[in-house]
């Protein structure tokens, strides 16, 4: 599994770590009100102090530096994946992904020391997880997700991958 900027490796028992040699390894008091919004990265952004790819539970751990530590579904992440081919261009340019129960991530890149960029197995790689927005997600997990269920309901569609179903060309905002 590839790792880039001095990164380091630690494969053990189908899991994989990424450890942050740069960053403190402290745990700060949570903040007493939660942030809900994404404020862009600054000097007081949680940034995340461990990294943990489960992969037979298919979930990421993230700890981050305010003390909460968050267990993100594989599936979660890439439904909200922030590319333009998830969210679009706009406000109400979202496209819905239906099927992705059992994706997984087969490899993960980092993006300077603000992001990272998970490659899934359905192909699927131009999400760029800035640390704001992955604490975001942490923090609204159970509203996105039941939001992401009712879409699919009213869509009548299905977490389960369509057998025998073939890969949509991928788009300019997906290369």
């Amino acid at each position: 599994m590839p790792w880039r900027n001095a990164r380091t490796a630690c494969c053990l028992a189908h899991e994989v770590a990424l450890c942050y040699p740069s960053l403190p390894l402290l745990h700060a008091a949570p903040r007493e009100k939660p942030r809900t919004s994404m404020a862009g990265l600054d000097a007081n952004t949680p940034h995340p102090t461990a990294i943990t790819l489960h992969q037979q539970s298919r979930v990421l751990e993230l700890t981050f530096s305010d003390g909460l530590t968050f267990r993100l579904p594989y599936e979660f992440l890439r439904v909200y994946s922030p590319s333009a081919e998830v969210r679009g261009h706009g406000p109400g340019q979202e496209t819905l992904q239906p099927g992705k129960r059992d994706v997984t991530i087969s490899e993960v890149e980092s993006v300077g020391h603000y992001a990272i960029q998970p490659t899934f197995s359905d192909g699927h790689s131009s999400g760029i997880y800035a640390w704001d927005y992955l604490h975001d997600l942490g923090l609204r997990q159970d509203e996105l997700w039941d939001r992401y269920l009712q879409r699919l309901a009213a869509a009548g569609a299905s977490r389960e991958a369509v057998a025998g179903a073939i890969a949509a060309p991928r788009s300019a905002c997906s290369k």
